[in-house]
């Protein structure tokens, strides 16, 4: 892929305005958030999606956060649509919709980990995994938005701190027109991770595994666009969806001061140290008829990164892109859903190459990943089975990937869930209207860990080792 030129000062300046404003509207938001959080009436009045649209959750979801097509269609719109009794945006019986999660998790692996400077078990631990507050609803009649902040667990690994973090954000406006007679949504988002704004359950802020253990070892090998940039920046795109069937979207992401960062309880040395303004875009063909809904499409970005820990001039290129397919259909009591990502990154290493860094110049990385699912239980889909396979290789670099005996980052596995939720298209007879869970038992086995089956990193280690059973429980209220 060709390399996208170097933004010039006037540009710098524009995106940092932009930036500037987006941030100022946040803060504005989440300040409005914390007035309403102390002054709102008692909790089971608090609003959510549900009690906004007045549909329950299995009108949008065909397993949270997994979309059905009105799911897709109410994010697009910007979060606004009301029922025709919901009371007025304007009135003075409107409460926020302000919402809760929480994650429970159980983690057993194959292997126990080491857990020096951990306060958890080396294997079996059970943990509050994440707690999250939200603001997700309307705003005004055109504009939304979900606000997300977590509570994060400890990790096994220094640092492993339990810590409060600003998480996903998604600011928007949205409306319609018409051209030519064809039907048009458009709007602009303002969000903090580059695909959160995705409405496809394909690209990696809202792809499988939704919920997986935060205690257990991952390969080390990822492609920037798979989360990397993650409450690290702050962007904005402009997005339409014509004729409900071609979806079109283009922005670009600045990364946030390092102070801003940590004030946010990010730690911006986890996160991509850029240069310049990142690119993003977004195509896709989503034609849906009757029961049925397609999507096939693409996306991608451009970033400059300057090496950790080296200060120069210099910096690396990456150039990002994937393709993704998603198959759906809604059945009488069921729902199936197929999917399916291929990421492809191109890494142009000179900084890094000379900086000691890298052994090469110049690199490639690809992951894979594809999932069905299936969703049934009558009226409710109370079930939920899902199944996958992932796959991640690239070049080999003896300096990138020292860590492990191949020098390589190629790993692959298999994912099998089969998770129960006792509310899915209906309310909770018992209990507050608005609650909804989710009870899931999840196995990860890996058939290559990085770079190998056996001893991958020289200390007699197995890919198995790391295999991982994680029971979970993830409650929304």
């Amino acid at each position: 892929m060709a390399g996208i030129e170097y933004l010039d000062v006037a540009h710098l300046k524009y995106l940092k305005v932009v930036i500037s404003l987006a941030l100022r509207s946040i803060a504005g938001i989440l300040a409005a958030v914390g007035i309403m959080l102390v002054t709102m009436p008692k909790a089971d009045a608090l609003p959510s999606f549900a009690r906004q649209t007045g549909l329950a959750c299995g009108a949008c979801h065909t397993s949270f956060p997994q979309l059905t097509p009105l799911g897709r269609r109410f994010k697009l719109m910007g979060y606004t649509q009301t029922a025709p009794e919901t009371k007025s945006l304007g009135s003075s019986g409107w409460v926020p919709p302000v919402s809760a999660m929480t994650i429970f998790g159980f983690t057993h692996t194959n292997t126990p980990i080491d857990n020096a400077g951990s306060p958890l078990n080396t294997n079996d631990n059970v943990e509050l995994q994440q707690a999250s507050l939200f603001y997700g609803g309307a705003i005004t009649e055109h504009i939304g938005a979900f606000v997300q902040g977590t509570y994060v667990g400890p990790q096994f690994g220094p640092p492993a701190p339990s810590q409060f973090m600003w998480d996903n954000l998604d600011v928007r406006y949205a409306n319609t027109t018409q051209v030519g007679g064809i039907s048009v949504i458009y709007g602009v988002s303002v969000n903090n991770n580059p695909t959160v704004q995705d409405v496809w359950n394909t690209t990696p802020a809202w792809g499988y595994p939704f919920v997986a253990s935060n205690l257990a070892n991952t390969p080390d090998a990822k492609t920037l666009i798979d989360n990397a940039f993650a409450a690290h920046v702050l962007g904005a795109t402009a997005y339409a969806f014509i004729n409900d069937m071609i979806y079109l979207e283009g922005g670009g992401y600045g990364t946030l001061q390092s102070g801003l960062q940590s004030s946010l309880g990010v730690v911006a040395q986890d996160g991509p140290q850029t240069t310049g303004a990142v690119p993003y875009f977004r195509a896709a063909f989503a034609p849906t008829w009757g029961n049925h809904s397609f999507e096939i499409g693409a996306f991608g970005l451009s970033a400059n990164i300057t090496p950790a820990g080296v200060v120069s001039s210099g910096f690396d290129q990456f150039r990002d892109i994937g393709i993704d397919s998603q198959y759906q259909y809604m059945g009488d009591g069921y729902v199936i859903t197929l999917r399916g990502t291929y990421l492809h990154e191109n890494q142009l290493l000179n900084a890094s190459f000379a900086s000691g860094l890298a052994a090469n110049t110049a690199n490639t990385l690809n992951t894979f990943r594809a999932q069905a699912e299936l969703a049934f239980g009558g009226s409710v889909n109370k079930f939920i089975l899902t199944g996958g396979y992932f796959n991640t290789w690239g070049s080999s670099d003896t300096i990138l990937y020292g860590g492990n005996r191949t020098f390589s980052p190629n790993s692959d596995g298999w994912v099998a869930e089969i998770a129960y939720m006792p509310f899915g298209k209906t309310n909770p007879p018992a209990l507050w209207p608005w609650f909804n869970a989710k009870i899931g038992l999840q196995y990860v086995w890996y058939n290559k860990f990085n770079g190998a089956s056996a001893n991958f990193d020289g200390m007699g280690t197995n890919a198995r080792d790391n295999n991982t059973l994680f029971a979970y429980f993830w409650a929304s209220f």
